[in-house]
């Protein structure tokens, strides 16, 4: 690459960022980090009635928790009115652009009356000025739009970086409004100037953009500017085949993090879903920006797997450093109002994560194991009935006298159990699965001797009398 590669991610600000923009952005955010370029986001916060600052806010957010760490912005387009001002008085100058003086009632009628011959309904360019045409005299009281003069014969074409040759008709498309009657630039004006002014290169997003791409490339051209290369990526579909967005079935990315899920996890996730290294499955982000150089992008749909996520997300949890997961942990049980000092969050609250993390997929499950060393334990009725059992009750009320005086390490009290096992004649699973179901309420947990451990000795000498 001989040009500097800038790409850019620009989400609106009128709902949360979803996953599909995570993954574009994903994408812009590992192109320029491959190769050594500039990653820009941009906030097209045009559309003021729907636009908030909460959502704003949640994008930042998502972008944070992802770790796609942006060189330039955030860049608001409300902040550069004075900038499309100037690009649109240039094209009404050079007779590329005019006013458009039609109400939205006429624009329909218009419409009705094309639909009713089965004509494409496109804008009849009544406004648009041409040589020997007299235009209809401007109405009083009608604030105008400022349409494009899009060209109005040969083709548009490029070169997908995803999709490959595209050509569409511009005789497909109409005089686009650049400019509302409020002033308000529309999005394929005003993503053309920024995307020419902010110098990007390459640009990655959804492929419900091919439609708007022809217009763009024409104002492109209308203005003298340098063309981005463009990669437009398959929508992400449901479980119900249904293509995932803000208005249909789509997931906020900070969703995800309140559920437990590890940044590194979604990423890994969301550049497989539309993208492959060989046949690799879980990679780091610095694999990630090493082999991502644009190529290998899927040219189908890709399919959200909310199980894949899952069992990706339990990979990383294995290796998850057990201090950084008790911090998680900390967080989840704070919605269970159960509140740690930091001493045990960094002392014993580590330990449980390093027990119980690999049989976790989230920290939220983790959490759900956590918990039972920091308050009350009611035993599932089920198991307690089947294991706790009048014959075992002996058993258990000798090992708590052991317990009682022995000290209070692994070694310790697996050698108590033991002894328990000896003068019983029990079998292993016949002593603990009572145990395990008073002290922590379930049947199945890690090795016995590390749960009673970190469990405490008060807690399980109390816990193993309440029979």
């Amino acid at each position: 690459m001989t040009q500097k590669i800038r790409t850019r991610i620009a989400p609106s600000p009128t709902g949360f960022l979803h996953l599909g923009t995570a993954r574009t952005a994903l994408y812009s955010w590992a192109y320029a980090r491959h190769f050594g370029g500039t990653f820009v986001l941009r906030i097209e916060d045009t559309d003021v009635a729907r636009s908030t600052q909460n959502s704003v806010d949640q994008i930042l957010e998502s972008m944070r928790w992802l770790g796609l760490d942006y060189d330039e912005g955030p860049i608001y387009q409300m902040q550069r009115l004075e900038r499309y001002k100037e690009v649109v008085d240039r094209l009404i100058a050079e007779g590329k652009a005019y006013y458009c003086y039609s109400t939205p009632e006429e624009l329909e009628a218009t419409r009705e009356a094309k639909r009713a011959k089965g004509e494409k309904t496109l804008y009849d360019g009544r406004w648009r000025p041409a040589p020997g045409k007299t235009l209809p005299p401007v109405p009083q009281g009608v604030q105008p739009v400022v349409r494009f003069c899009n060209p109005a014969d040969g083709e548009v074409s490029w070169n997908d970086l995803v999709k490959g040759p595209i050509t569409i008709s511009n005789r497909e498309i109409d005089d686009l409004i650049i400019v509302r009657t409020d002033g308000i630039p529309t999005y394929n004006f005003a993503v053309v100037v920024d995307d020419w002014d902010m110098q990007i290169t390459h640009v990655f997003r959804g492929d419900e953009h091919i439609n708007n791409t022809p217009w763009q490339i024409n104002i492109f051209n209308a203005l003298g500017a340098p063309l981005p290369l463009f990669g437009h990526c398959p929508v992400i579909l449901g479980d119900d085949g249904q293509k995932l967005s803000k208005r249909r079935g789509a997931v906020s990315v900070t969703a995800y993090e309140d559920g437990g899920y590890l940044p590194e996890a979604m990423l890994n996730y969301l550049a497989r879903l539309g993208w492959s290294h060989g046949d690799e499955e879980l990679f780091t982000r610095e694999q990630l920006v090493s082999w991502f150089d644009g190529t290998h992008l899927n040219k189908s749909p890709a399919q959200w797997d909310p199980v894949k996520l899952l069992w990706v997300n339990a990979q990383y949890m294995k290796q998850a450093d057990n201090q950084r997961l008790a911090v998680l942990v900390a967080q989840q049980l704070v919605k269970q109002n159960v509140v740690l000092d930091a001493a045990l969050v960094e002392g014993h609250l580590s330990k449980v994560c390093a027990l119980f993390k690999d049989r976790c997929d989230t920290t939220v499950a983790l959490a759900a194991w956590a918990a039972k060393f920091y308050g009350d334990v009611v035993p599932d009725a089920a198991e307690k009935a089947q294991h706790v059992t009048e014959a075992v009750k002996p058993a258990l009320q000798m090992l708590a006298d052991k317990l009682a005086t022995c000290v209070w390490d692994k070694a310790s009290i697996a050698a108590a159990i033991k002894e328990v096992l000896t003068a019983t004649g029990l079998k292993m699973p016949q002593l603990a699965m009572p145990v395990r179901v008073l002290v922590v309420g379930t049947a199945q947990t890690p090795s016995l001797d590390a749960v009673l451990e970190l469990c405490g000795k008060e807690k399980v000498i109390t816990r193993l009398a309440a029979t």
